[in-house]
């Protein structure tokens, strides 16, 4: 189990830390440990309490009233409240919360009702997107482990898959998008998404996935011959070999536009040849389609 810092839970809460402290010592609703040499701390019961208390308080709840509540009583009113709502961060939190306990049933809904309520894409630029950054902080600071994310992964992907199939494949019109993962990179999420942004938008893709050794590329590439390669890189390759991909890239394709995303290439002063896009987010792929219909 982890431990925070006052600190570490304001952060992750947006719960200022002197506020923290009047709620315990007037309400008694938290109850920090104390490790051997009597440094407060807080473990993951306590931050899924206080993210709770978070959303509630801040719809105006009253913490004389939320102090009073079990913790099955907090964990219905915040995803009754995700309900009630269009309020992203809202959505989030509820989202968090499901992910830490892996409510496979309680996050499926959450999805499902967002999706009902703002439309897929909506979804996933709103809610999914701000979600995944806010899981990368708390990756960071230890509160998510490697099931946890596999979890909540897992069905996002299942989501997008199955707004994709939804979609009519168009097979004549629309410009050819091969789109793939670097060799050793996994993470699919915004690729997955592209592919539905770009077939909502009556272009044709070619869907590589994950881990795709450079050899395997260029094959596919001579076969399908596309306009434009696409690619996210979070984690593969490493900052140290990034522009050499990059590089290599540009020169085994010389005649294909490539774009890429992802915090590997994002921000971090590359230079990009030019027949290269780097796309700061995701979104801006939308505007790149609309440009190059």
């Amino acid at each position: 189990m982890s431990h925070y810092s006052i600190k570490d839970v304001e952060n992750l809460s947006g719960i200022k830390a002197h506020t923290l402290r009047i709620w315990e010592q007037r309400y008694d609703i938290l109850k920090p440990k104390r490790t051997d040499t009597n440094i407060r701390y807080y473990d993951d019961v306590d931050l899924k309490l206080i993210l709770n208390i978070s959303v509630l308080n801040k719809h105006g709840h009253k913490i004389s009233k939320i102090a009073q509540m079990s913790e099955e009583e907090l964990r219905r009113e915040v995803i009754l409240l995700s309900e009630r709502t269009n309020d992203a961060s809202d959505k989030i939190q509820a989202l968090t919360l499901c992910m830490m306990d892996m409510d496979e049933e309680k996050f499926e809904y959450l999805l499902s009702q967002s999706i009902k309520q703002i439309g897929f894409e909506n979804t996933m630029l709103k809610v999914i997107f701000p979600f995944l950054n806010k899981i990368g902080i708390f990756w960071l600071a230890g509160s998510v482990n490697p099931a946890q994310e596999h979890f909540m992964t897992h069905l996002i992907r299942q989501k997008i898959i199955a707004a994709t199939d939804l979609l009519k494949p168009n097979y004549t019109e629309g410009k050819k998008y091969m789109l793939f993962l670097p060799e050793g990179e996994w993470h699919e999420i915004s690729l997955l998404f592209a592919n539905y942004l770009l077939r909502s938008r009556k272009q044709r893709t070619s869907y590589l996935g994950q881990t795709l050794p450079l050899k395997d590329l260029e094959e596919a590439y001579r076969l399908y011959k596309p306009d434009f390669l696409f690619s996210v890189i979070t984690s593969t390759p490493s900052f140290h070999y990034v522009q050499n991909y990059i590089n290599e890239l540009s020169s085994k394709f010389p005649n294909a536009k490539i774009l890429l995303s992802g915090s590997q290439v994002v921000g971090q002063g590359l230079d990009t040849p030019d027949n290269v896009i780097i796309f700061s987010k995701i979104e801006d792929l939308s505007e790149f389609i609309e440009e190059n219909a």
